[in-house]
């Protein structure tokens, strides 16, 4: 974040210089080169040791002996305000040769770094100078020579001009810096949010570092032994995975297999006895090293290697591989899954040719009909202990329950909303609307959507 100093152009809006009328020559002229008439500053030369009396005899200096027009520079360059500031700083800070000024060609500019806004010399007049005043002031100085009337004219015109252009500069820097202020305050909420929930994170440095504890701890809520129980005896899902292998076995026969998200290694050892030729198994949570004792207690070490880490960030010790399995299906399918990083996997190693598995998955909705549920869910809050809740009806109603359903609930035919091809599909695909419609075949009230994935 670049260092912010007392030397910002102001965001505030210069009023509107006051008009006078064109028969009052004298106040104007005397106020247009009230400028000229500045005490003594002592002003250093932009690129010499010289001192100064005022701001004009300064760019005078500059222009008569290091032959530069500070005011061409600006005009070439569309430097405004801020911009100003920053070339000052610049011409100090690096002693640039004025030749190198006056051939600069289009493109990024070298004072465009937020390093030149600190000022090399404290209370510098020149950075305390309005680039549009200079550059009207030249203009108009040059217009001296028309006829007095005409001279006046042009010189109201000249101050309206450049009051407006400045009004229009400092409300951009005011829009930039409120913009800023935003990303700031924006920065901090999450700071603070994230110290309060997570105290691990209290002191790390980058928004990177907090999405780092987050991935620690999905993955070390995989380290616990009861989450890998749970999966293991889910018997419709891992009997599915030990069934395909252990019918298709041509599929995997000498067949290089990358296991991604391995676990307890079942799919690893299910590939192994399939008939593969290697297995390389990887996970980042400590289970894996629970794995690695059950592989050796199965005499399977010489076929299955084990790597600890996120599959973005290790590198595998094959070049590709013929087939990757994962059991990556989350909470209707998506929600919490695996499949981002199967799909990183993928994309970095599978062979031309190869396959993942699973690799057609769909996901269906179907209507409910369960009064049952929906009184002790919905209809609980009317009275809870003699009490009506019935507002916490709003926050109750959209959140999801993950249960199993009777089927004699079901009261439509299931309609697939998501068909997901694992070997083709892309990460932006996995965010999608879906049009639906259900045929209802059994006439009761609807009390709830039920969603499968297969």
């Amino acid at each position: 974040m670049a260092e912010c100093t007392d030397t910002h152009p102001s965001a505030d809006v210069e009023d509107m210089p006051e008009l006078s009328d064109a028969d009052d020559d004298s106040g104007e002229d005397e106020e247009q080169w009230q400028w000229m008439e500045e005490d003594s500053q002592h002003i250093t030369c932009l690129f010499c040791d010289r001192l100064l009396n005022s701001v004009p005899d300064t760019l005078q200096h500059c222009t008569v002996e290091h032959h530069i027009n500070l005011v061409d520079v600006i005009n070439k360059h569309n430097v405004d305000d801020y911009s100003y500031i920053k070339l000052i700083n610049f011409i100090r800070s690096t002693k640039c040769e004025p030749s190198r000024l006056m051939g600069l060609p289009d493109g990024p500019l070298p004072w465009e770094s937020e390093d030149f806004l600190r000022p090399v010399i404290q209370d510098d007049p020149l950075l305390q100078t309005d680039p549009e005043e200079l550059c009207g002031q030249q203009e108009v100085g040059l217009s001296a020579c028309e006829p007095s009337g005409a001279q006046s004219h042009h010189a109201i015109l000249q101050r309206a001009n450049a009051a407006e252009e400045r009004a229009c500069r400092s409300e951009e820097a005011l829009a930039r810096a409120m913009e800023d202020l935003h990303k700031l305050k924006l920065l901090a909420q999450g700071l603070v949010l994230n110290a309060e929930t997570r105290r691990t994170a209290a002191n790390m440095g980058s928004i990177a570092a907090l999405q780092d504890d987050e991935d620690e701890d999905y993955f070390s809520s995989y380290g616990h032994y009861g989450i890998h129980e749970e999966m293991l005896k889910d018997k419709v899902r891992t009997e599915s995975y030990r069934d395909f292998m252990y019918s298709n076995p041509e599929v995997f026969r000498d067949k290089v297999v990358l296991d991604v998200g391995c676990g307890t290694g079942i799919l690893s050892m299910f590939a192994a006895r399939a008939g593969a030729k290697k297995v390389i198994a990887v996970d980042q949570s400590e289970i894996i090293y629970q794995a690695m004792d059950i592989v050796r207690s199965n005499q399977l070490e010489d076929k299955i290697t084990f790597l600890k880490g996120c599959i973005e960030d290790i590198g595998l010790p094959v070049e590709k591989v013929d087939i990757i399995i994962s059991e990556w299906m989350g909470y209707f399918l998506l929600f919490e899954s695996m499949l981002d990083s199967v799909l990183v996997a993928r994309d970095l190693y599978l062979a031309d040719g190869g396959s993942v598995f699973p690799d057609l998955c769909n996901i269906s909705l179907a209507a409910v009909g369960d009064k049952q549920k929906h009184q002790e869910r919905i209809a609980f809050w009317d009275d809870v202990y003699g009490f009506n809740m019935a507002c916490m009806k709003k926050a109750v109603v959209p959140e999801a329950v993950v249960e199993v359903v009777n089927a004699d609930t079901l009261i439509s035919e299931p309609s697939v909303i998501q068909r997901i091809d694992c070997n083709k599909v892309c990460l932006s695909e996995l965010e999608f609307a879906s049009d639906f419609c259900l045929k209802i075949t059994n006439t009761t009230d609807c009390t709830g959507k039920s969603f499968k994935e297969r």
